[in-house]
């Protein structure tokens, strides 16, 4: 664990919060600025919800003993959960859905980067948004809505504020967004993982493709923009791939 902590994507990251100097003369872990740094951002009040959701989808996998390819974890909206069918196919509630999906997200709204927690106590706590909204059912979308691929979290003013998204589409653009974050989750070996690729697709041209058909069979709809600027701090767009390449194709699994 020690070893692995400062690896993503097979590399180590540029910021170290530790140096482990086990096999020094001191023979110890020496913390640095960094980690400190982080008890001064906004996201550091949702720090503790994130790592206890990630140990509960793992746990509930070991729990239920149900292989590492096989737990497809679903979403109960009326109490805003994550839940697993265990071997009896009963539901059983995993963890917040917000804890959850607040990893990628680090505080930020989906749409337009305000802050947001996760945090029941707090006014800015966020929503739980689908991404294709539920009234797009009747256009052949099947009931995969409420997979988590389509989850996000958003600002309430985002999301039901006067100029808000409620039941609408999101622009196009967005979906480009979607896709990075779905990606982003696969690549990093989140606990997500398996459930993300059983129901969006096993290579990374599949689940464009799934996304690319789901918005073909939702258009015709009004589409929405949030009012707020939607870059994250320092101006740098999550859309690293061009919109140009997304145009209507396969249709996505299951649907």
């Amino acid at each position: 664990m020690i070893d692995a902590f400062h690896v993503v994507h097979e590399g180590d990251i540029a910021v170290r919060f530790f140096h482990d100097e086990r096999k020094d003369k001191t023979k110890g872990i020496r913390l640095t600025d960094d980690l400190f740094k982080l008890s001064e951002q906004y996201q550091y009040q949702n720090i503790p919800n994130e790592v206890e959701d990630r140990w509960r989808l793992v746990e509930t996998a070991w729990e239920l003993n149900l292989p590492r390819h096989v737990p497809s974890v679903g979403f109960d909206p009326e109490g805003e959960v994550l839940v697993v069918n265990d071997r009896l196919f009963e539901r059983k509630p995993i963890t917040s859905c917000r804890d959850a999906l607040n990893g990628y997200q680090k505080g930020k709204c989906f749409y337009c980067f305000n802050n947001i927690s996760v945090l029941d106590s707090t006014d800015d706590l966020a929503d739980v948004d689908h991404f294709f909204p539920h009234r797009l059912k009747p256009y052949g979308l099947g009931n995969l809505l409420d997979g988590v691929w389509n989850l996000v979290l958003a600002c309430q003013s985002c999301n039901r504020g006067p100029k808000g998204k409620f039941a609408k589409l999101s622009e196009l653009r967005f979906s480009e967004r979607l896709h990075i974050r779905n990606n982003f989750y696969i690549e990093s070996h989140h606990p997500l993982r398996e459930t993300l690729i059983l129901q969006t697709g096993k290579s990374e041209l599949e689940r464009r493709q799934c996304l690319q058909e789901t918005y073909r069979q939702s258009n015709g709809n009004a589409t929405w923009t949030p009012s707020a600027p939607s870059l994250p701090p320092g101006g740098i767009s999550m859309t690293s791939l061009s919109e140009r390449h997304w145009q209507p194709n396969r249709r996505c699994r299951g649907w």
